[in-house]
């Protein structure tokens, strides 16, 4: 199993966690991650790590797929990975309606053919087989609309990308990850539940039953983002991880379409979403918090003194060791908990 490191995106002030960045790249990780939602983007810190790195592959979780034409993505993954030496990886995702709509200007749509579209557009340009044309829902390629001036013509990449680049999205429901396994190479569920591989992988299995080609668990990356918080008190350990769980269960989302909480249901958790969801939309930020049940938090995340996360990463290596998950991406991680994590995985 290789380990990852999700830098994430921004917060008021710009800021990049290069210490541990740096960290990453001298315990052995294999990856580091930005992120974006409505602030930083995911390309600008990805490319000021590559530049300060030498061996780790730096990639996007996720590069918001409606802020960019799949043409622009196509065109800055070449560019990062050819720059880097090859060290660049693609993550795309759909996000949500309210960022959809409420952030970019752009509707909504259908996400699961954005993705198709989105991922068949950039395989055909990196491939160069033929110049590029696409027909359909959300792209047509060249434009043919009734404002087209009509002069627009296929056309080749100048740039050789590489055709094997690996393309992941972020999924959770149960047609996202069938969508990545028919046709993405790796996909971030939000947090996951090492023991309950039966929650993620027969989603995947009838996705890669659609792909074809004897695709399967062992050329594809389930990288779960694993919220960490090392400290002597557990419950103090708990509660960053407790206020992550509660902004995504809770407020990431309407109260009719909140994916993160329909997943924390799929978890076990129903009840408990459903007060996390109804305190958080009330204002009480706090009180949703300390809803999140602590098994909710010990599940998905390592928390508690050094031993402690020592005893649970023994559910993630067995999970590697069964071939379910790919990479852990280390989500607030210290660098003391890092290299503690690095001397019992790599």
């Amino acid at each position: 199993m290789k380990l990852g490191f999700m830098a994430g995106y921004s917060p008021a002030a710009i800021s990049i966690p290069f210490r541990e960045v740096q960290a990453a790249e001298e315990l052995g990780f294999d990856s580091v991650w930005t992120a974006e939602a409505y602030g930083s983007d995911a390309v600008s810190p990805a490319a000021w790590i590559l530049a300060r790195t030498k061996r780790l592959r730096v990639g996007t979780a996720i590069m918001q797929m409606p802020a960019r034409t799949p043409t622009c993505a196509a065109m800055t993954a070449m560019t990062l990975n050819a720059l880097s030496g090859g060290r660049f990886l693609l993550g795309i995702g759909p996000s949500g309606p309210q960022v959809v709509e409420g952030w970019y200007g752009v509707p909504y749509g259908k996400p699961l053919t954005r993705t198709r579209e989105y991922i068949a557009i950039i395989r055909k340009i990196l491939e160069r087989r033929e110049p590029l044309t696409h027909e359909g829902y959300h792209y047509q390629i060249p434009y043919r609309g009734k404002d087209a001036t009509g002069l627009g013509k296929p056309m080749k990449s100048i740039l050789h990308g590489d055709p094997n680049m690996p393309i992941y999205t972020a999924a959770i429901t149960p047609a996202g990850l069938r969508c990545a396994g028919e046709v993405a190479n790796g996909v971030f569920p939000v947090w996951m539940n090492p023991d309950r591989f039966d929650l993620i992988g027969p989603y995947l299995e009838e996705g890669f039953a659609k792909a074809g080609g004897g695709k399967s668990m062992a050329d594809f990356d389930l990288a779960p983002v694993v919220p960490v918080c090392m400290h002597e008190d557990l419950e103090t350990a708990r509660m960053p991880v407790r206020e992550l769980m509660a902004l995504y269960i809770g407020g990431m989302g309407a109260r009719e379409k909140n994916f993160y909480n329909d997943y924390a249901k799929r978890l076990g958790y129903e009840e408990a979403a459903v007060r996390i969801q109804d305190l958080y939309l009330s204002g009480k930020k706090r009180e949703a918090a300390a809803a999140v049940p602590e098994q909710l938090v010990d599940d998905c995340a390592l928390v508690g003194p050094p031993e402690r996360i020592r005893e649970r990463l023994q559910a993630w290596k067995a999970a590697g060791a069964r071939g379910e998950v790919g990479s852990m991406l280390l989500g607030g991680a210290s660098v003391d908990a890092m290299r503690v994590i690095a001397e019992e995985m790599l």
